[in-house]
């Protein structure tokens, strides 16, 4: 097959090719009916029921692919955006010093956030050794620091040391121009062994569970950034509907897996009080059951709350309580 053909009027939608975000988001694209058939671990896969090709690419290089509009939907983490954010911005930094610059490179590039996808939440945490002499991200000013998100920690540093000078911080323009005291060293891999191999002071590493930071004898002191899976957008996309169609899509499947459908039945009398404890996302549906006096309710109902809810339910006298799965939606 000639994949570079077969592109030809096809949406380009990056996804994580490994990684923690990796099956969160597959599982995404198939309950948004996305059907794909990845070939032989092929990095394209042509979609069988829409115009749409998925390009399976490293989380770090998906906001530069889409930034730069070579692909036009991507599934990454908000920290991998930021990083690559700070970087546009010490790039245009750096060229504006080297008189470099001009109004013309000024071009509409960067990504647009849709939404959050609701998985993959973890923080890019400042961390060192949980013995040792350092407090709060201050204390490293100066330090070495590993990391494989160096414009972010770039950024951080150079704010805590211009507060520390006393330096008012209002943008990241502040920055233009500076030397940074901190040492920034850029690592691929094992992250948190930085510290015991003597390779730095301290580290800015994402922190899930919190399991491998402590096995490594480190503690987090501060946060830089709270991140999650997000679904972004080129600023000039190939194809709009299309676009809105997917977006419309994967918000139906992240709102069905946030809420469950009560239904019960419940005297007209008491109708009042059971809609307080189920209003629905905009309102309950009521209709009359053939029982005179007696009325049917249907609403959406948080997932988390529903236990809850049918204790409440019942205490208002509502009967025959059903829950059920929501699968996709809609409109909401």
């Amino acid at each position: 097959m000639d994949l570079v053909n077969s592109l030809e009027g096809r949406l380009l939608f990056a996804v994580p090719k490994k990684g923690r975000l990796l099956q969160a988001a597959l599982n995404l694209l198939e309950g948004a009916d996305i059907q794909f058939k990845r070939e032989n671990r092929l990095d394209i896969a042509l979609v069988k029921n829409l115009p749409i090709a998925l390009v399976f690419l490293p989380a770090a290089d998906i906001p530069t692919f889409v930034g730069e509009g070579r692909v036009d939907l991507g599934i990454t983490g908000y920290d991998q955006v930021q990083e690559h954010d700070a970087g546009v911005r010490a790039l245009a930094r750096a060229r504006r010093m080297s008189n470099e610059w001009s109004p013309k490179d000024e071009k509409p590039q960067g990504c647009d956030t849709i939404m959050d996808l609701g998985f993959g939440a973890c923080k890019l945490q400042v961390q060192v050794p949980a013995k040792g002499e350092y407090q709060t991200g201050k204390d490293l000013i100066g330090k070495n620091i590993g990391t494989s998100f160096v414009h972010l920690a770039a950024e951080y540093f150079a704010r805590l040391e211009l507060e520390q000078e006393g330096i008012k911080v209002d943008s990241t323009a502040s920055y233009a121009g500076r030397k940074l005291r901190t040492k920034i060293i850029e690592l691929s891999g094992s992250v948190e062994a930085a510290c015991a191999l003597g390779v730095a002071d301290g580290i800015v590493d994402l922190v899930e569970s919190g399991e491998t930071m402590k096995a490594a004898g480190l503690k987090a002191i501060e946060t830089v950034v709270e991140t999650s899976a997000i679904l972004i957008k080129s600023k000039a996309p190939s194809n709009p509907d299309m676009v809105d169609l997917i977006a419309a899509r994967i918000n139906g499947v992240i709102t069905a897996q946030k809420y469950v459908l009560c239904q019960y039945n419940v005297p007209r009398s008491q109708l009042v009080q059971a809609t307080k404890v189920t209003p629905g996302k905009r309102a309950p549906t009521v209709t009359s059951l053939e029982e005179d006096g007696w009325v049917a309710v249907s609403a959406m109902v948080e997932k988390k709350r529903i236990a809850p809810v049918m204790d409440d339910l019942t205490k208002v006298g509502a009967t025959d309580i059903l829950v059920l799965d929501i699968h996709n939606t809609r409109g909401s």
